[in-house]
């Protein structure tokens, strides 16, 4: 390429669908995939025969397959598996969810746990090598944009995933402030507006002040659990229900049957955005369980009864938008631009309630399913080059504190406050002669302490023996540009002091970190050697066949004379001792193989050249 600095990445890692992005020649272009497409979907497979898939070659096989295909693992990342989210999610996905040793997320593999993190790792791993193809060099650094209401926790696994990747994550970007990013680049643009960005499984709303490269957000909000998924599932119950009152069977309990209603939902869903009416046709879809012959499901799905099981979801998004803008203390009519993003947004009733409560059409001028990716890479661009001068104030979508006595909840840090930020507030020991404290991280806007997110928790010992309320500890919340938390804790009198970087108790430990960066470097290792094993068998191959042809030549030449039969018999001898070799994987022998055939295959060309070369 014609920049000589290290190539940097921007990548929008969705539940449906992710892209890759990059700033060449000050310009940010979507970089399409090996297959020539700007959306690698966020699905990961093991086949039978347990060879990886990622991308679009794992959901075209996933109807085949459903146990061992992962789709929309976004929606669970980060999340403990006794949430309400997880255990609701389990009812509608094909592929086995279960429980790690922490209380995280796991998804059974081609027989194995694996955690959430390896999984998007996996889809981070695929853009990465489609972008070192059209860079043609390696890449290892990258933004890598999250929803804007991601809990630390949630944020900490997506990096812990592009680590997985092989890449170095500059910084984590929430994906509205990245489209504003994208909406905003060389336009000069001065006022505030708004991000409604309605995903595959996730929604925000960011309301911003944007003054030329300065990018300053003023609220957020959203549900990491309100989705495209949500609308699929409506039209999936939907279509479940009236086959259930039909024929008395229950299709969800067919796990293929289950991923072909996924793929024909989530298309008619699709149809309905430019059609007011789609056919539902699923031929063979199961076969009833005393036998006879298979049923089919058919049907027709209209926009107003699409509009109709979903109303409430949009509705849902659009109260969520007008609680952010009071949040930013801003009218509705103070807003210069709305922005629609995500694959969602293309739904028609969206586009309607949206323009119903901000009186002013969304704008037409960026693409839904790129502008996050844009952003990411204009962000990359800004924190790698000289010549970057974009300034990205983002906020902490939730509140932070700490437990305290009575099972309440003491606030130090709330809610779209700038970051980096920090707070510092004394507390006190609540009993006599309290030696050790501990301190629970929370985030949430709940008073009860239980109701919030617990992030980490963690002990400051060596007190010093006193009445309650006399010892005084001292409470530092740090939080990064990325949103990243750090928590301290120090005794005032004696210095004492206990700190931790946050990780929620669902999170992968350094030492399972490094178990999968280390499976995965053998895996691609693996990979490697087996393209070239296949490529050496092939060169083998072609060696054989040329030496037997040669073989011939040289026995026409010669007549059946002795002249010359002893480098036919030393060819013979070579070709019956590398057979074995070129049948098997062992690349140190094949490339033995192809060695002892080039030789040999050149000492008989030398032979014939020599005969042929003698006058008649």
């Amino acid at each position: 390429m014609a920049e000589s600095q290290d190539p940097v990445i921007g990548i929008d890692l969705g539940t449906t669908n992710s892209v890759v992005a990059t700033v060449q020649a000050n310009s940010p272009a979507v970089i399409k995939n090996r297959s020539g497409q700007a959306l690698t979907p966020s699905v990961v497979a093991i086949t039978k025969q347990g060879k990886r898939l990622v991308g679009q070659i794992a959901k075209r096989q996933a109807i085949t397959n459903p146990l061992d295909t992962v789709f929309a693992a976004k929606r669970l990342i980060g999340r403990k598996f006794s949430s309400a989210e997880v255990q609701s999610a389990q009812k509608v996905l094909p592929y086995e969810v279960v429980a790690g040793e922490h209380d995280d997320v796991r998804v059974m593999l081609g027989g194995q746990k694996v955690a959430l993190p390896e999984i998007a790792g996996l889809v981070l791993h695929e853009l990465k090598q489609d972008a070192e193809a059209y860079f043609g060099r390696p890449v290892t650094k990258a933004v890598i944009t999250v929803p804007a209401y991601f809990n630390d926790g949630q944020r900490q696994a997506t990096k812990d995933a592009g680590k997985i990747a092989g890449l170095e994550v500059l910084r984590i970007v929430n994906e509205p402030t990245a489209a504003a990013l994208a909406y905003g680049f060389g336009k000069n643009v001065h006022g505030k507006i708004a991000v409604f960005d309605l995903g595959g499984g996730t929604f925000d709303i960011s309301v911003l002040e944007v003054g030329g490269d300065v990018f300053d957000v003023i609220a957020v909000g959203g549900d990491t659990y309100l989705g495209g998924e949500d609308f699929d599932n409506r039209v999936i119950d939907w279509l479940v229900l009236a086959f259930a009152k039909e024929h008395g069977i229950d299709l969800r309990k067919d796990r293929m049957a289950l991923q072909r209603l996924k793929d024909a939902a989530e298309k008619a869903k699709i149809d309905l955005s430019g059609a007011r009416e789609t056919q539902v046709n699923l031929p063979f879809i199961v076969t009833p369980p005393g036998g006879g012959a298979a049923l089919h499901l058919t049907g027709i799905l209209t926009r107003e009864k699409l509009e109709e099981l979903t109303g409430d979801l949009v509705g849902k998004a659009v109260s969520i938008a007008e609680a952010v803008l009071k949040d930013a203390k801003v009218r509705p009519a103070d807003l210069k631009e709305i922005i629609l993003v995500g694959g969602q947004t293309r739904m028609p009733l969206i586009s309607e309630r949206v323009k119903a409560f901000f009186h002013k059409d969304p704008c037409k001028g960026v693409h839904p399913d790129e502008v996050v990716a844009l952003g990411a890479a204009i962000q990359a661009h800004a924190l790698t080059s000289e010549a970057g001068q974009v300034l990205l104030l983002d906020v902490t979508p939730q509140s932070l504190g700490v437990a305290i006595a009575g099972g309440y909840t003491r606030r130090l840090i709330p809610r779209n406050t700038t970051v980096p930020t920090s707070a510092t507030e004394l507390f006190n020991t609540s009993k006599d002669g309290q030696t050790t404290v501990k301190i629970m991280v929370l985030q949430g806007e709940n008073e009860i302490a239980h109701q919030n997110e617990l992030l980490g928790e963690f002990v400051l010992s060596g007190l010093r023996d006193a009445p309650r309320g006399v010892v005084e500890i001292e409470v530092t919340f740090d939080i990064n540009a990325e949103g990243i938390v750090s928590v301290s804790a120090r005794d005032r009198e004696t210095g004492q002091r206990q700190s931790i970087t946050v990780t929620a108790s669902g999170s992968l430990t350094e030492e399972e970190l490094q178990k999968i960066m280390e499976a995965q470097r053998d895996y691609l290792l693996e990979a490697k050697s087996s393209e070239v094993v296949a490529q050496k068998r092939i060169e083998a191959a072609a060696l054989v066949a040329g030496l037997k042809n040669m073989i011939l030549r040289l026995r026409d030449l010669t007549h059946g004379s002795e002249f010359g039969n002893d480098v036919i018999v030393r060819a013979e001898q070579v070709m019956a001792a590398t057979e074995p070799k070129v049948a098997g994987n062992d690349l140190k022998a094949l490339t033995e193989a192809v060695d002892q055939l080039t030789r040999t295959s050149a000492i008989v060309r030398a032979v014939i050249d020599r005969i042929e070369a003698i006058p008649p």
